[in-house]
């Protein structure tokens, strides 16, 4: 499920309602997020903003998205194609035994996007943040309406996040209860730690409103603004299933869901304290629905999401961070390799969960610039290049990481950079004309 997929049912919010008490709450949460095993799995969801084929800087007009949308949807794909509040588009991958296969369907699905919107003039762009266009949200449900109410008492990132974001979200199996590389608890920690290490090598998301933001991935800076409580990682020195239980508690509830008219938002009511007080309490359905309403970089749901890398450029370019992160993880001397690799930005933490603590800020801020994240980037790059054979991977998709590694890791620079260098407008301001769908 996305960031802001819709669930248009109101869940069982009036009739034959079960109350669910605190106590169930955590075991729910410790069941469902966390399933166990071997890593055999792996899945992408790709999001996508939508543009003009010919000038990216020209708005799509609602009436315009709605009629491709349309069109998309007679279309036989093996992936789930949804819409963000914005209007971006996001395919999810359905759970693939190897990252080949995960590749291959999601190539064809995404060519076979690609040919209808191209016949309406349209195409998609790998970007972090929208560099040209203020929010404006295409969707209207309540889900939505209740969210932008939510987000807007932090401040306009909300708004942007909801509206002109992309990323490219990697899926993972959770892992076994053995200690080791690919255990459940080392995986969760590694994806907290090596994540600020992917948001500095994929940051693409430098410019807003055509000006530049100061921050490499802008679009990790909203989710940042957004707050703790919603986009926080619970404490990584606790286990993980009951780290995230308690976080998932002590969350902020953003809606509670009716069946007709607006959603109530309540303001510093947590999930914890609506089993306490609740009039009327929540459900089973309550709770699977607040899960949805928080935006972790790293969301279990049974398999680990991670939600902290960029959209990118290019048709293919989203396959190299998943082809990365797959062979960190998956591959146990690559994922041995990594954790030697990351461990020692782990002090850069300060104790405080990602991504507000320093090193995801200097990730965010500086990308590759910084002096330890480029150095631990070019070392889990190297071991994913070696790992990737093992793991199945076309000489075409280990000559993209390589050809990755050359022009972007290794120099310390990442695609904001690209974007950075732009030629400017009369104006003073980043034209995009480079941008190429």
């Amino acid at each position: 499920m996305s960031d802001t997929q819709s669930d248009g049912s109101a869940g069982g919010c009036t009739a034959h309602r079960t109350a669910v008490t605190e106590a169930e709450v955590e075991a729910l949460v410790r069941g469902i997020c966390f399933k166990t095993g071997p890593p055999r799995t792996v899945g992408v969801e790709v999001e996508w903003l939508v543009h003009e084929l010919r000038e990216p800087r020209l708005p799509v007009s609602p009436e315009r998205l709605r009629a491709a949308y349309a069109a998309l949807r007679t279309v036989p794909l093996r992936s789930a194609l949804t819409v963000e509040p914005g209007g971006q588009l996001e395919l999810s991958s359905p759970p693939a035994a190897s990252l080949m296969d995960c590749v291959r369907t999601v190539s064809a699905d995404l060519a076979a996007v690609r040919a209808v919107l191209r016949r309406d003039g349209l195409a998609l762009v790998g970007l972090g943040a929208d560099p040209w266009h203020a929010p404006r949200r295409f969707l209207r449900e309540p889900r939505y309406d209740a969210m932008e109410a939510a987000l807007d008492r932090t401040g306009p990132a909300g708004r942007a996040m909801m509206c002109t974001s992309a990323s490219v979200q990697v899926c993972l199996d959770a892992g076994h209860e053995e200690p080791g590389p690919l255990g459940v608890g080392r995986r969760w920690w590694l994806a907290h730690t090596l994540g600020a290490v992917l948001v500095a090598a994929f940051a693409n998301s430098p410019l807003l409103d055509r000006e530049p933001t100061g921050w490499r991935s802008t679009r990790q800076l909203l989710w940042m603004e957004i707050g703790a409580g919603r986009a926080g990682a619970p404490d990584l020195d606790v286990e993980p299933r009951g780290a995230w239980a308690r976080h998932v508690l002590d969350a902020p509830v953003m809606c509670v869901r009716r069946d007709s008219g607006p959603w109530d938002v309540p303001e510093g009511l947590t999930f914890r304290e609506w089993t306490r007080s609740g009039a009327p309490p929540p459900t089973r359905e309550d709770l699977d629905y607040h899960i949805t309403t928080l935006f972790p970089p790293v969301r279990p749901r049974g398999h680990l999401e991670l939600r902290m890398i960029d959209a990118q450029p290019g048709e293919d370019g989203w396959i190299v961070p998943l082809a990365v992160t797959t062979a960190l993880f998956d591959d146990p001397e690559a994922a041995e390799t990594t954790y030697r690799m990351v461990k020692p930005l782990a002090e850069r933490a300060l104790g405080l969960p990602a991504p507000h603590n320093p090193l995801w800020l200097d990730a965010a801020r500086q990308g590759l610039t910084d002096p330890e994240l480029h150095e631990a980037a070019v070392g889990c790059f190297t071991a994913a290049l070696e790992a990737l054979p093992r793991l199945g991977a076309t000489p075409q998709v280990v000559d993209a990481v390589a050809a990755y590694l050359d022009r972007y890791v290794r120099p310390g620079r990442c695609p904001a950079d690209d974007l950075l260098e732009q030629p400017r407008d009369a104006d003073g301001r980043a034209h995009g004309k480079d941008i190429h769908p």
